[in-house]
């Protein structure tokens, strides 16, 4: 007979609530295995040392949990203190960074020659999956300049684009490879200018391309609040057809983010989820546990549906 130690026992017992939250995540992990989920990377998550540890942890956990994980990431905070180092000034207009020539360089080389090979090493980390990869590779995706729009004017903002096609057989592939794809926000266009795009757009259409069961947008915030700044109360869920109504109320730095989700679910992806990337992993909070923690936009419901569960039909 053995009989374990007062010790054991007491580590047994604060081991039971982590097999509960094991299986919290059980129906979840049967829903989205082999599902794609395109993730947007950036904010604070992106900047600060501990919360990208957590995050690689977090894509890869998704990885091994059966999903299929590709990653879509910008990098203004980088881009704007290497153009300081340089002794370049940044200038934005209707929120979007003018990106003459010469900022273009070093967009290029910041996105793809820093943040996206810091993450790509992270991810690394913990097995050879992931593979970095820029909008130009493979024609990934096709952009069209891009003007902002001031009292109604359009204004020239430089190589700032819009991307109108996604090629996703690079991606396929490597997804079907059981890798990473690590995306930077650049594109090329049909006029042989490369344009620096906004990632939430680009992960936005990424993930239409592919038809992904969700988009995740990591951002600083904790979802899309009910009435800011009047009232910090986050909506936890919302349709598109209600989110169409609040866009022209949102703040310029939410608005590319909730037009991506709205356009992500608008053409069949099945969700769009806004994640407060200040928090360590988030991720999995959101898509394995059943309180989630953000803001997810869902498509509008199909009023077919609703007559035949009615009885009409």
């Amino acid at each position: 007979m053995q009989i374990a130690p007062k010790g054991e026992q007491a580590r047994n017992n604060t081991a039971l609530p982590k097999a509960r939250t094991l299986i919290e995540a059980l129906p979840w992990l049967e829903r989205f295995h082999g599902k794609t989920v395109v993730i947007k990377f950036g904010g604070n998550a992106m900047v600060d040392d501990e919360l990208k540890a957590a995050f690689a942890q977090d894509v890869v956990f998704l990885r091994y949990a059966g999903l299929r994980p590709v990653i879509v990431h910008g990098g203004g905070p980088q881009i704007s203190a290497q153009l300081e180092k340089l002794g370049l000034e940044s200038h934005f207009t209707a929120g979007l960074r003018v990106t003459t020539p010469e900022t273009m360089e070093v967009v290029r080389m910041v996105l793809a020659g820093q943040v996206q090979r810091e993450l790509v090493g992270l991810l690394n980390g913990h097995g050879p999956f992931a593979v970095g990869m820029t909008g130009e590779d493979a024609h990934t995706m096709t952009a069209v300049k891009r003007y902002a729009e001031v009292d109604g004017e359009q204004v020239d903002i430089g190589l700032v684009g819009d991307i109108v096609k996604v090629d996703t057989g690079a991606v396929k592939a490597l997804l079907d490879d059981g890798r990473i794809p690590v995306i930077s926000s650049v594109a090329r266009g049909l006029d042989g200018h490369v344009y620096n795009v906004n990632a939430d757009t680009a992960a936005a259409a990424m993930a239409v391309a592919l038809q992904a069961e969700m988009l995740v947008v990591l951002t600083d915030v904790e979802g899309l609040f009910v009435n800011w700044p009047e009232s910090d109360d986050v909506i936890s869920q919302l349709t598109a057809g209600e989110l169409e109504k609040l866009l022209p109320t949102l703040a310029s730095g939410m608005l590319p983010k909730m037009e991506g989700c709205l356009h992500a679910v608008r053409e069949g992806v099945g969700t769009a989820r806004v994640l407060d990337g200040r928090v360590q992993h988030s991720l999995l909070l959101e898509i394995f546990t059943d309180a989630g923690i953000g803001t997810m936009v869902v498509p509008d419901p199909d009023p077919n549906e609703a007559i035949i569960e009615g009885g009409l039909a």
